[in-house]
């Protein structure tokens, strides 16, 4: 099955990183996570499972979006749950609601303008029966077959694209991703909701594509490596 190659434009998003609180930074380049997030609402995928083992490329055409700062009103509350807190809040407010008054205040946040995204998707490894790739060429061929609601965005729920379609290479030349353990690119390739925990992967720009573009789209784990118990030493009875 030979990778699929798409194009991506969008005028304005941002990406903001795991441990931003009051300033919200962005990442400068866009996460696997995201990516693979974006390609599943394409197709109108609502299992984050779906297609897992799907291997992802990133590449950045032109040069790196400009970083803005703004200030917007933003939402500021825990995900805990079971504790005091919550159930103050829950008995005076309702489960599930933050009031704007409580809960927004005015705060700094950075934007990325004028992203344009190459994206390679190989579906080789995948275990699901209809793959991405395949379900890509349907929604971009005769996007009346698919079914799917919203509009598209990448990153924040606001942040609309341009547009996807195929690669041409009129649209410039591609800076790829690279895994590289020393680069200074760190970016989540799975983060699980419920506890904000992930996986991330270190990267460097290349101009060229190569194998280490690859980065393959797998769950959190948080199992810990079993050990081998030692073996109790027997007193010997004088």
């Amino acid at each position: 099955m030979q990778p699929m190659q798409l194009y991506l434009d969008c005028p304005c998003t941002s990406f903001p990183r795991s441990f931003a609180r009051d300033y919200k930074e962005t990442y400068r380049y866009p996460p696997p996570s995201t990516i693979y997030g974006l390609l599943l609402s394409l197709v109108g995928e609502t299992d984050m499972s779906a297609h897992l083992g799907v291997k992802l490329a990133i590449g950045i055409i032109g040069d790196d979006p400009p970083i803005s700062r703004i200030v917007r009103k933003q939402r500021h509350h825990k995900f805990v749950t079971n504790s005091l807190e919550v159930k103050k809040r829950e008995a005076k407010y309702g489960a599930g609601n933050f009031p704007t008054s409580q809960f927004s205040k005015p705060n700094h946040q950075e934007l990325l303008t004028d992203l344009q995204v190459a994206i390679q998707i190989d579906s080789s490894e995948e275990t699901a029966a209809v793959k991405l790739v395949d379900r890509l060429a349907i929604a971009l061929s005769t996007p009346s077959q698919i079914t799917r609601f919203g509009g598209l965005s990448f990153g924040e729920s606001w942040a609309m694209v341009n547009g996807v379609r195929p690669y041409r290479e009129t649209d410039g030349i591609i800076r790829w991703l690279v895994k590289d353990n020393r680069g200074l690119i760190s970016l989540p390739v799975w983060i699980e909701r419920k506890t904000g925990q992930g996986t991330f992967q270190r990267f460097s720009l290349k101009n060229e594509f190569s194998e280490a573009c690859w980065v393959t789209i797998q769950p959190f784990s948080s199992a810990a490596p079993t050990q081998t118990p030692k073996a109790k030493r027997s007193r010997q009875s004088s």
